[in-house]
């Protein structure tokens, strides 16, 4: 009979989900983060899979996530055309800080010396502006091979058009480099997203290839394959190369298991929270994953598609202090794995929410991980006491506060999630897992006034059993900027026909049976003028407009005017900059251009 065995590499504890013989199993080991392949092949070696003849590996890493929040991937080299060095630090030129006239200047994603200039530049249209030429090339080789980088990312304006000005840098370049181009990995427009995307694709992609390449040497037995930002997963031999598919890997594994127990309990629409030992991610499931090409990975825009969530620094790692203001404060620091929480005896000295529910009874401390890990009491106590004492406050009362501001920061999630976009958390049922998840879910489900929760079987490590129900599956995107209607179905229905095409052939190179391969399209659509994108299934173009309608009327509480729209007064138009009243007996029109034309029906003849 067939194995698999999912797993979930997060901050404090490496989860397993053992699929065998018909049967369900798990276990945890702690995290080892600076070699995470160590920790997985622990638990192969624990779960006594070492001496089977094979079985099959899916899991969710955190290599590219943390290798990115950290700032520590390889040194890399940005490509771009001539007088656009400058691009992934200039940015959207957005403050974080609108009325903040000393903010903190963000930090630069390449040095300059790193960023170079070359000809093969294309207009909006895809014509040539400037060619690229020999010396451009020649140029270009010795510059990258005296900064002596480990990989190139490559981003030349409007490329996505015409990729042949960066394949022919990519065949001038040595083979031993790790190359990404942004027309092969976000065929898209936008060139800050596009550029960042493909910087983050090679400033992690070595690091990533080299884990894969480690844990696939240490298990020679395993079939591995690796979870997708999207939900889906990919087999580890080719995930190196598309490894900023990866930075919300864990994270979309429980994400696929809530909405997978959903179904079985006939819920289908969640709030879900994961709270693992060092942040807490939260997701609304309607049916379906949300997904977004519009997400964050730190203060980094990822543009590929991903899993719609909001992570914040909670968990049950996360430090308790009292500030300079005497105020108690909690995370979004973290004890992590190493050393961890005081009660985990590990060399942690600072208080943190799992010593804090240790304190209140919340946690057994001789049954902790099934009676596998024992908890210190007595420490727990003696790390909140300072804290304590500071605010003329009981250990239990400082305890208490401690759970009580963790709350606050998660709840403030879960609104972000929910009544930040319209939705009603009372209609939906709140989904808790994670390590420390359980412990909290009643106090939030009060928090949000929501009268239905659910902690799933295996909640601990339902990222894990995540990995076991994923399907195999590509993501793939390409720009057509234009109006829906004057695009035209033939010209979408051709697009999706070719990405279709490179989605069935990278399948089908993995062994996926070519029957039981589905595909779903769907648009980005955003109204004339708006700068952010609504993701609508795609049948045809009217369906997808009356979808695009509905969906903006319950994400943002209003539609924008279409078209030749007519509103008859009275009536209020409200904009970002103006507001427009139509008087009674007058009626408004939308132009092609968006005007308002405005005409008295009392004087009409």
């Amino acid at each position: 009979m067939s194995i698999f065995l999912g797993v979930d590499t997060g901050g404090t504890f490496t989860d397993f989900v053992l699929y065998q013989d018909g049967k369900l199993s798990t276990h945890k080991v702690l995290s080892t983060p600076d070699a995470p392949e160590q920790a997985i092949l622990e638990g192969i070696r624990e779960l006594g899979l070492t001496d089977k003849s094979t079985f099959s590996v899916v899991h969710g890493s955190t290599v590219a996530t943390n290798a990115v929040l950290e700032g520590k991937g390889v040194n890399t080299v940005f490509i771009t055309n001539r007088g656009f060095r400058d691009l992934l630090s200039i940015a959207r030129q957005t403050r974080r800080e609108l009325y903040n006239l000393q903010p903190v200047k963000p930090s630069v994603p390449v040095r300059k010396e790193y960023c170079l200039e070359t000809g093969g530049r294309l207009s909006a249209n895809g014509e040539v502006i400037e060619p690229i030429t020999e010396r451009d090339i020649l140029q270009l080789t010795e510059q990258v091979k005296k900064l002596a980088p480990q990989s190139v990312a490559i981003n030349l304006l409007f490329s996505y058009l015409d990729d042949s000005f960066e394949k022919q840098i990519e065949a001038a370049l040595p083979e031993k480099l790790f190359i990404s181009r942004s027309s092969s990995v976000l065929p898209e427009f936008k060139e800050y997203e596009r550029g960042m995307t493909t910087w983050l694709n090679a400033y992690v992609g070595p690091l990533v290839k080299g884990y894969l390449q480690r844990l696939s040497s240490g298990a020679t037995n395993a079939d591995i394959a690796v979870m997708q930002s999207s939900g889906g997963t990919i087999a580890a031999d080719h995930a190196g190369d598309e490894a900023v598919h990866m930075l919300l890997s864990g994270p979309a594994g429980g994400l696929a298991a809530a909405r997978y127990m959903g179904e079985l309990t006939g819920r289908k629409r969640l709030l879900t929270f994961d709270m693992g030992g060092t942040s807490t991610d939260v997701a609304l499931i309607d049916g379906e994953l949300q997904l977004t090409s519009e997400g964050h990975i730190g203060d980094y825009p990822v543009a590929i598609p991903m899993v719609d969530m909001h992570t914040i620094g909670a968990g049950g790692g996360s430090i308790a202090r009292v500030d300079a203001g005497d105020m108690l404060q909690v995370g979004p620091e973290s004890a992590g794995a190493s050393p961890g929480p005081v009660c985990y005896g590990k060399g942690g000295v600072e208080p943190t929410v799992t010593d804090a529910n240790l304190v209140l009874g919340r946690l057994r401390p001789d049954a902790f991980l099934g009676g596998d890990m024992s908890l210190d009491v007595n420490a727990a106590r003696k790390a909140i006491k300072p804290v304590a004492l500071s605010m003329n406050l009981t250990i239990e009362q400082a305890a208490n506060g401690i759970i009580r501001i963790a709350n606050e920061h998660m709840a403030h999630a879960l609104r972000v999630m929910s009544v930040q976009r319209g939705i009603d958390p009372r209609d939906l049922t709140l989904v808790s897992f994670g390590g420390a998840g359980g412990l909290h879910v009643c106090a939030l489900a009060e928090a949000m006034n929501m009268k239905q929760a659910m902690v799933p079987i295996y909640a601990g490590v339902l990222s894990a059993m995540g990995m076991l129900v994923a399907p195999r599956s590509r993501q793939l995107s390409r720009s057509i900027i234009g109006l829906l209607d004057e695009i035209g179905e033939q010209c979408i229905e051709e697009q999706f026909s070719q990405l279709a095409e490179h989605g069935l052939a990278a399948l089908l190179a993995e062994g996926i049976d070519a029957k039981t391969i589905q595909t779903e399209f769907s648009l980005d659509l955003r109204y004339q003028g708006q700068s952010y994108y609504l993701n609508i299934p795609w049948t045809k173009i009217e369906t997808a407009k009356q979808a695009f309608h509905h969906s903006h009327q319950g994400r943002y509480g209003h539609s924008e005017l279409n078209h030749d729209q007519v509103i008859k007064g009275p009536a209020l138009i409200t904009e970002i900059v103006s507001t427009t009243f139509i008087a009674t007996g007058w009626q408004s029109k939308v132009d092609n251009m968006g005007n308002l034309l405005l005409t008295n029906q009392q004087h009409q003849g």
